[in-house]
């Protein structure tokens, strides 16, 4: 907006002047010599009354910018609250995976130490105590590589949030936010989607930009004011003069070389490629939500399997180590039905989270995440 208002510089100078005059036709006309001081202050104001409206289209394309600045802005909140969102629930199953491996431990560690009982007993032979073993083995294994995760999720989520997590509680899916369609979610998205609204903000800036370019063809009007002192002066020692003025000045453009003509063919390709950037980003956003509407139903399809899976499997493993007391069931049987147990309730896990992070990633690819509104859903 400063170029709605006037401008006002001021001058002043200041120096010293010596004068000598010599009247070389009387010779009885006497010699002069006087030194001055000249000194002078003015102050002017200039004010545009007319520059082919570059001003006011100038400040439209300024604010424009502003406003797609702040949609760039909301986008990069919602980046990091999805970030945020994907850390937290990252501890919070590396944290449940890390106890089932630690709880399947100390079951094969029982399982061993009952293993190597009844082979002394004769029951079992040397063979079962080594698969045991070897059970063991593999489970402390994948303890260890849960432990590496887990610290690894740790440090990810202190350097999202700024502090270590303490007492995470579980998370739901942020199910009130989306849609029941696929469709309605679609049109929330190109309504609302910060991406899509930064780009519409760039093509009123960029068509603004042409109305700028176009006014440097249109005169420009002015009028300037000033007020001035001056003493001392060299033809005149000892005297003061005031000057006061205002003047109009028209300023219209013949030739230039083809410069302003080039600036708005270049504005104008601008506009057409900000255009085009619209037109491409609404695809790209369409995409991400279909992607995300797919993985966020999908999980919960997935979820329903596993939970009948792991159900099914304690059933199994159950049924086995009583078949195993009786001798009908071997040792290697019982082990592969407790791995086959733990890797379901690991998927389970899993799945429960993602079915999170999905739900997250589907209203982040729709635009409607606030931070200040949703951080509780991880609470």
């Amino acid at each position: 907006t400063a170029g709605y208002r006037p401008t006002v510089t001021g001058t002043s100078t200041i120096g010293t002047t010596w004068v000598y005059n010599v009247n070389n036709l009387s010779r009885t006309a006497p010699q002069s010599e006087n030194t001055v001081f000249p000194r002078s202050a003015q102050i002017a104001v200039t004010q545009t009354l007319y520059n082919g409206n570059r001003t006011f289209n100038g400040v439209r394309q300024a604010e424009s910018t502003v406003l797609q600045s702040r949609e760039t802005l909301r986008q990069s909140e919602l980046t990091v609250l999805s970030a945020t969102a994907t850390a937290y629930m990252n501890v919070l199953r590396d944290t449940a995976l890390l106890r089932l491996q630690e709880n399947n431990t100390e079951v094969v560690a029982q399982q061993l130490k009952q293993t190597r009982d009844r082979f002394q007993v004769g029951e079992v032979t040397r063979t079962d105590v080594a698969q045991s073993e070897a059970a063991v083995a593999l489970s402390n294994a994948n303890a260890f590589t849960a432990r590496s995760n887990l610290q690894n999720s740790l440090a990810v989520y202190r350097q999202l949030v700024g502090e270590q997590p303490k007492n995470l509680s579980p998370a739901k899916p942020i199910d009130h936010l989306i849609p029941k369609k696929l469709e309605e979610a679609i049109n929330r998205a190109m309504a609302d989607h910060p991406l899509i609204q930064a780009g519409l903000h760039a093509v009123d800036a960029a068509a603004l930009n042409v109305k700028v370019q176009e006014g440097t063809l249109y005169p420009t009007l002015s009028v300037t004011g000033s007020y001035g002192q001056t003493w001392d002066t060299a033809n005149a020692p000892h005297s003061k003069t005031t000057t006061a003025s205002a003047i109009g000045t028209l300023t219209i453009p013949i030739y230039d070389g083809g410069l302003n003509y080039a600036n708005i063919r270049q504005a104008k390709e601008q506009l057409g490629q900000a255009r085009l950037a619209v037109d491409v980003q609404r695809e790209t956003i369409r995409s991400q939500v279909v992607s995300a509407w797919g993985a966020y139903q999908n999980t919960k399809l997935i979820i329903q399997s596993f939970q009948a899976q792991v159900r099914a499997n304690e059933i199994a493993l159950n049924g086995v180590r009583e078949e195993a007391r009786v001798g009908q069931r071997t040792t290697l049987d019982v082990l592969n039905s407790q791995q086959t147990l733990l890797t379901s309730r690991a998927n389970l896990i899993t799945a429960q989270r993602d079915q999170v992070v999905n739900s997250f990633a589907l209203v982040l690819a729709m635009g409607r995440m606030r931070s200040e509104e949703h951080t509780s859903e991880l609470q």
